[in-house]
């Protein structure tokens, strides 16, 4: 029992001898990298745009870059400088050249370059920019004006002010020639870099209308020393058929454009100004559209009515001897129209027919007639529808102490049987025969007695009131055949022309 008690002693004073010597190792261990950590230097290792910061015992930036395992290829750029003493937060800066291709002048140069201004990039090459010349510089093509050029010492800086970020990989030189150009008359000279004629002028902002000419053709390679001429066309407008043309022309006068144009005149077309007026830039040209047109009209002539005797009618009988027709006047108007507006206008006229003069023909045949009456036939020549009134001496306007107190205009002395008339309808000394009153002798007139109005004659003492229409016959014989009156006021024949 004493063996085993010993042996377990001495195993547990073997194992707490092993726990403090281990204990102790890991003490010194963690002193030893405490102490290490502490005397490491802090820098900041700037790369590629990318930052890391680091700890080192090293001494200096190269001995730095390369435990970094940051590989240099000159010209790549280290600041501070690769024998630099390190410090506690010393910032490396490490720049690697970039490869840039350059084209110009027919070559081509790959280079690795810390450059980041074209400009020195070619200077470093010996290659300077003209007047004219173009510069791409990663694809993108940069035209700098001529005010740039002369603001600056050299002529370049402005121009590459733009390409500090980001950098050129490629760099192409387009090298201007020149371009003598006659435009109309105008002598200008013109560097560039296009390839056909059409791109330089457009480059140059000349601006070409469809009518003018260049020779050589728009399309033509340019050549150094190339001269293009101009011949400027003439800008002219025509109004024509309601719309405006606008073009441009070589022509010289308004003629050869109308044809150049296959705008015709036709008939009365006529142009302002006329057809042989030489061309003038921005002349306006109007066409006039000119037709005459004729209207043909007729109008009928009015016949002319007359009367005539006509010896086999009888009298107060009328008929027709010749029946009118009207005539035919015709009328022909030429109208002028200018772009349909009427300008003028003549009219012709004519007669086409003759109007025929109607004729109407009142009687002059003197035919007896018999009337049956109370007192026995009577024979009569004419009879006349009239007012019948009646009057005695009294009543005939007189003072019975005048001298002609009773008698009539004929001489006779007022009495039954004696007719007031009018002369123009019945003859004085003329027989009547009045029905209801009888035989009555014309012999007398009055003021009041006009036209178809009759007075018959009564004594005081056997007046009877009249007044009323009644037919009175003019009693066989008639008179002279001169004092026969054919046509009787108011009678269509009196009305007559």
């Amino acid at each position: 029992m004493p063996a085993i008690s010993d042996r377990r002693a001495t195993l547990r004073a073997w194992w707490l001898q092993s726990w403090r010597e281990a204990l102790l190792a890991l003490v010194l261990a963690v002193m030893l990298l405490i102490g290490y950590l502490r005397t490491l230097t802090p820098v900041r290792l700037h790369v590629d745009d990318q930052v890391r910061t680091i700890g080192t015992h090293q001494t200096t930036v190269e001995a730095v870059l390369r435990d970094a395992g940051v590989r240099l290829v000159p010209p790549d750029r280290v600041e501070p400088s690769l024998d630099t003493r390190l410090r506690p937060g010393l910032d490396i800066f490490v720049t690697r050249a970039r490869a840039v291709t350059v084209e110009a002048d027919g070559r081509t140069w790959t280079v690795r370059t810390l450059e980041t201004e074209p400009e020195s990039l070619l200077a470093g090459l010996g290659i300077r920019l003209q007047a004219g010349d173009r510069l791409l510089v990663n694809g993108q093509e940069v035209l700098p004006n001529h005010r740039q050029h002369a603001a600056t010492e050299d002529g370049h800086a402005a121009l590459f002010a733009a390409f500090a970020a980001p950098p050129a990989t490629h760099i192409a030189v387009l090298r201007a020639v020149p371009l003598r150009v006659d435009d109309n008359g105008a002598q200008l000279t013109l560097q560039t870099t296009a390839t056909t004629i059409g791109e330089a002028l457009r480059a140059a902002n000349i601006t070409l209308y469809l009518g003018d000419r260049v020779e050589p053709p728009l399309n033509g390679r340019v050549s150094a020393g190339l001269r293009v001429q101009i011949r400027r066309s003439v800008p002219i407008s025509v109004q024509v058929d309601g719309r405006v043309v606008r073009t441009r022309t070589f022509r010289s006068t308004v003629a050869d454009v109308l044809g150049e144009l296959g705008i015709s005149l036709v008939g009365l077309d006529y142009t302002i100004p006329p057809p042989e007026s030489l061309l003038a830039p921005d002349l306006t040209v109007r066409v006039v559209r000119t037709y005459e047109e004729e209207i043909t009209e007729q109008e009928p002539i009015p016949f002319r009515s007359t009367w005539q005797p006509d010896p086999n009618l009888e009298i107060d009988h009328t008929g027709v001897v010749q029946a009118g027709e009207p005539g035919v006047l015709e009328r022909r108007i030429r109208i002028r129209k200018e772009d349909g507006q009427e300008v003028a206008r003549t009219t012709y006229e004519w007669v086409a027919k003759q109007p025929v003069t109607h004729i109407n023909g009142y009687g002059t045949k003197i035919v007896p007639h018999v009337l049956d009456t109370p007192d026995g036939p009577i024979e009569y020549w004419r009879v006349l529808h009239v007012l019948a009134t009646s009057y005695t001496a009294s009543t005939a306007g007189k003072s019975r102490d005048v001298p002609d107190y009773g008698i009539v205009y004929t001489g006779l002395p007022m009495r039954r049987g004696l007719v007031a008339v009018d002369p123009r309808v019945i003859n004085l000394n003329t027989w009547l025969y009045i029905p209801g009153y009888g035989k009555g002798y014309a012999a007398d007139t009055g003021g009041w007695i006009k036209n178809y109005h009759i007075d018959l004659g009564y004594d005081d003492e056997n007046f009877v009131s009249w007044y009323s229409w009644v037919d009175v016959y003019l009693l066989m014989p008639p008179p002279d055949p001169s004092q026969i009156r054919y046509v009787l006021p108011g009678s269509p024949v009196d009305n007559g022309p």
